[in-house]
């Protein structure tokens, strides 16, 4: 088995998300996959199974377990396929649905990948859910939260509850106990929590704990930005269409930059545009 590794949503191998790559799964079983994720050590590898009809059939895997939908793995699976059979667009088949991605080249020639993810939805969040996730965090809710970005789950072939902070000091300080919110998200089927700050009406900052995944934080969460961009254009925090930029990774010394595209019309895609480059 041939294993690429990629970071995405950077041109800087020293910033951005690395993921493994595996462009020829054929033969491999679960218990392989998941082998091969722990071995790579990243919070995810994509295996790739090329169908007759060209299509590529996708599975995400962390160290611990299988994700339906990983937005950096696809970035760097796109990226990895144009370096082989050059740029063009691709249909992914997930567990979470069919995902369609573009490549294509930048003026300075570096490659870049574009998704778009299944339809959106947000799902409210019970009470005493809330109020857990937020003690682990150590977040006040009358004074952390920001009430313009009200909390909620979203989804994009993932789910993750957004969490609004009220300034970009509240943002930076994370801590948590993983173990307790492990076992919530696994409660409730989140895979990341997407703690966000707004900057202005199109640029946010994220960080994305990750415990399920085996890592404290994710340094660029694709899956997530796609979620956050139907959680904006379903409850009318953005006009829409929109091009919005994510910031992630600066705290952890990994920045990354992910671009997301919010098309006006409801029930469709989110679009998430990152680099990645071979490590």
């Amino acid at each position: 088995m041939e294993i690429s590794r990629y970071v995405a949503f950077s041109t800087d191998p020293d910033g951005g998300n690395p993921a493994g790559v595996v462009l020829d799964a054929r033969g491999a079983d679960d218990a392989t996959m998941l082998a091969v994720a722990a071995e790579v050590g990243y919070s995810e590898t994509a295996f790739v199974v090329e169908g007759d009809d060209g299509a590529l059939d996708v599975r995400y895997f962390s160290p611990l377990a299988e994700v339906p939908f990983c937005g950096h793995a696809t970035i760097a699976t796109a990226v990895a396929h144009a370096e082989r059979h050059g740029t063009g667009s691709l249909l992914l088949r997930t567990a979470a649905g069919p995902v369609t991605v573009t490549t294509d080249r930048s003026a300075d020639g570096a490659l870049v990948a574009t998704l778009v993810s299944v339809a959106p939805r947000t799902a409210p969040i019970e009470e005493a859910d809330l109020a857990e996730l937020l003690a682990i965090l150590g977040w006040s809710a009358a004074d952390d939260l920001d009430p313009a970005l009200p909390p909620r789950a979203a989804f994009a072939g993932a789910w993750h509850p957004v969490i609004a902070a009220a300034s970009r000091d509240r943002l930076a300080r994370l801590d948590y106990d993983m173990a307790a919110l492990t076992a919530l998200m696994a409660r409730r089927d989140w895979t990341t929590i997407d703690l966000v700050w707004r900057e202005s009406p199109t640029v946010f900052h994220a960080r994305n704990p990750f415990p399920p995944g085996g890592v404290v934080e994710d340094p660029a969460t694709g899956a997530a930005a796609a979620a956050f961009g139907g959680y904006l254009r379903e409850l009318g925090l953005v006009r829409a269409p929109a091009t919005l930029t994510v910031h992630q990774g600066v705290d952890m010394g990994r920045p990354s930059t992910i671009t997301v595209t919010v098309p006006a019309e409801p029930d469709t895609g989110i679009g998430v545009t990152g680099t990645a480059v071979r490590l």
